[in-house]
């Protein structure tokens, strides 16, 4: 094991594979920083790009992308309490404040800080659980799959958005769409065309759902003002502020990892969860919100802890932990490899790389943060209305260059317009997502699972496994449904 390891840290230790992860920490981190653009923008229209590069550098990139972005969102939240990304929603409310001091740069070092520490156990995390967990997942079958791919769309529906009902019809319409095409047994659904037969390809479907619709709503609503960005100040963190902050960056880290590791929840839960319990058990609880770098720690620590965690379930189980994993999952199955337990054994060198490249990349995050402070408050302010045209030139040039399809063009351009439609009567687009990414694998499970029992239903409940996940199935929705419920009676005593 170690001379495997030792191999796959030679085939990491070479400058392409420096220059792919460097350009992606600094690419997601200018992204993250533009309000309007995110970091699933920013993987999505990266991804065409990795279909001529070796499994694990395109792999890197993503990470790096997904890693650069979350922390980027917090500069414009700073400078501009414009958060680039959602997670970076709580960094605003300590952020700007600090910003309005004349401490700008002390905030955004503590953000990188709290960021580069987060992804570091995150990352760490991922190495050591991801594995056992994959063991463990070896011993199910085709029903005990079927049961957590499930799970994990019911908990992604629940979380992704205000509404049970708009997350099951955007699953809903996610598998409707994966169905398109030749199945398991060679019969053609949704074959209108003979493009069609061949079913719908995953990246159009995940760009024009993501990056088009952000584009079409810079053109219909036309770009905000912004603000003028705050001077950088003061930007020293004294050790006594770093080491008053170092429990709720420890906090915050673990707070990641376990929310990250649950499918559907992510980088935004995680910052909010990990701010509400450090101001709750903070000696300076009474400042959160008016300038408390504390609070920052708590927020950042939290969104970058996610990062690394959402890969767990992804690579154990097959299963996307988030927005930005599920288009990982796609790009994993493009490079010819599919995540799940088969992966540590029939990728074992893969899996080493890929680790020991996330944890260069924490490093990396680091440098870049430090080298790119002072230009910070200038990437606050490209201009959207110029990011418009060479995001969509970028968007058609990437697809068109993968298999030289008009067809793929075209689902991109009529994907860019549902997912515009589905922004806004407020339908989330993760469940979506996460739905046509697991639809084949979800329809699959069930046929052999229904094959092995000569189509005896009670198979999905046969054994121990089954029972968790379809108990925890009832647990999630009859909580969603909780939750629904309280809202719809708040809303009334409030017209009231």
């Amino acid at each position: 094991m170690t001379n495997d390891i030792l191999l796959a840290f030679q085939a990491v230790a070479t400058l392409e594979n420096f220059l792919v992860m460097m350009a992606g920490i600094w690419g997601g981190v200018i992204i993250g920083a533009i309000p309007g653009m995110t970091g699933t923008m920013a993987v999505t229209l990266a991804l065409p790009f990795t279909f001529y590069m070796d499994p694990v550098p395109s792999i890197l990139l993503l990470v790096a992308l997904y890693k650069g972005s979350t922390y980027g969102g917090s500069v414009s939240a700073i400078l501009i309490k414009t958060p680039g990304t959602a997670s970076a929603a709580c960094t605003a409310l300590d952020g700007y404040p600090l910003a309005q001091q004349g401490k700008a740069g002390k905030a955004l070092n503590m953000a990188l800080y709290s960021s580069v520490i987060g992804d570091f156990v995150s990352n760490i995390s991922l190495i050591f659980l991801a594995a056992p967990l994959a063991i463990l997942a070896l011993r199910v079958g085709p029903p005990e799959y079927f049961m957590l791919m499930l799970f994990a769309l019911t908990t992604v529906a629940g979380v992704s958005g205000n509404s049970l009902l708009l997350g099951l019809i955007s699953a809903a319409l996610g598998l409707l769409l994966a169905t398109a095409g030749e199945d398991m047994y060679g019969s053609f659904r949704f074959a209108f065309t003979d493009e069609m037969q061949g079913g719908l390809s995953v990246a159009p479907v995940l760009i024009g759902l993501f990056a088009l619709p952000e584009l079409i709503k810079l053109v219909v609503f036309r770009a905000c003002p912004i603000m003028d960005a705050a001077k950088l100040g003061d930007q020293r963190v004294s050790f006594s502020e770093f080491k008053g902050s170092i429990k709720s960056i420890t906090r915050g880290s673990v707070i990641g990892v376990v929310l990250g590791a649950i499918p559907g929840i992510g980088p935004s839960a995680a910052a909010f969860f990990s701010y509400g319990e450090a101001q709750r058990s903070s000696k300076n609880g009474e400042k959160f919100g008016k300038g408390e770098l504390e609070g920052i720690a708590a927020s950042e620590s939290a969104n970058n802890g996610a990062c690394g965690a959402t890969m767990i379930p992804l690579l154990a189980l097959g299963v996307p932990g988030d927005v930005i994993t599920g288009v990982m999952l796609g790009a994993f199955m493009i490079q010819g490899l599919t995540p799940g337990p088969l992966l540590f054994q029939t990728n074992q060198h893969e899996i080493y790389m890929l680790f020991i490249g996330m944890l260069f990349s924490s490093t990396f995050l680091f440098f870049a943060g430090k080298v790119t402070m002072r230009m910070f408050s200038h990437v606050a302010h490209i201009p959207q209305t110029l990011l418009t045209s060479a995001v969509l030139l970028l968007c058609l040039f990437g697809i068109y260059s993968i298999s030289s399809s008009m067809f793929d063009v075209a689902i991109l351009l009529i994907m860019g317009v549902v997912g515009f439609g589905m922004m806004l009567f407020s339908i989330p687009a993760a469940p979506f997502l996460i739905a046509f990414i697991l639809g084949p694998m979800i329809e699959e499970n069930l046929r052999r699972a229904l094959a092995i029992s000569r189509g005896d239903p009670t198979v999905l409940l046969s054994s121990p496994i089954t029972w968790i996940f379809a108990v925890l199935i009832i647990f999630v929705t009859g909580l969603t449904i909780h939750r629904e419920l309280k809202k719809s009676k708040d809303r009334k005593a409030s017209r009231s």
